[in-house]
């Protein structure tokens, strides 16, 4: 019997070391086997949305976005220093959810915002 932690992401019990890391065979997380229980609970809670800083975003942040950003179909692009409000996380490659004063519902990729 193995004394592995099961899969902090799938929870298989089917772990195995590879070096210092720890691998899920079922769903290819791989994880420190020293790193704190605290660590692996952010990706437990399941969608992890990081912005231009690295700096964690969650449901209803603030951000402000760090690039001009074209827009298809609009006259103007949103410009630096445009601030958004109330953001909703999704699934995807634009991973932000948002309203715009001007714009409407946009997508946003969470590598051209910051936490505000």
């Amino acid at each position: 019997m193995s004394d592995l932690p099961p899969c902090p992401k799938c929870k298989s019990a089917f772990t195995y070391e590879d070096g210092a890391l720890l691998v899920c065979p079922e769903c290819a997380h791989e994880w420190s086997a020293t790193a704190p229980a605290a660590a692996s609970s952010e990706e437990e809670g399941g969608l992890v949305v990081r912005d231009a800083n690295g700096t964690l975003l969650k449901e209803g942040d603030s951000i402000v976005i760090v690039k001009d950003l074209k827009v298809k179909g609009a006259t103007s692009a949103l410009k630096v220093g445009t601030k958004v409000k109330n953001i909703h996380l999704v699934e995807g490659d634009h991973n932000i959810d948002c309203k715009i004063d001007g714009f409407g519902a946009m997508s946003l990729k969470s590598e051209f915002v910051k936490k505000s």
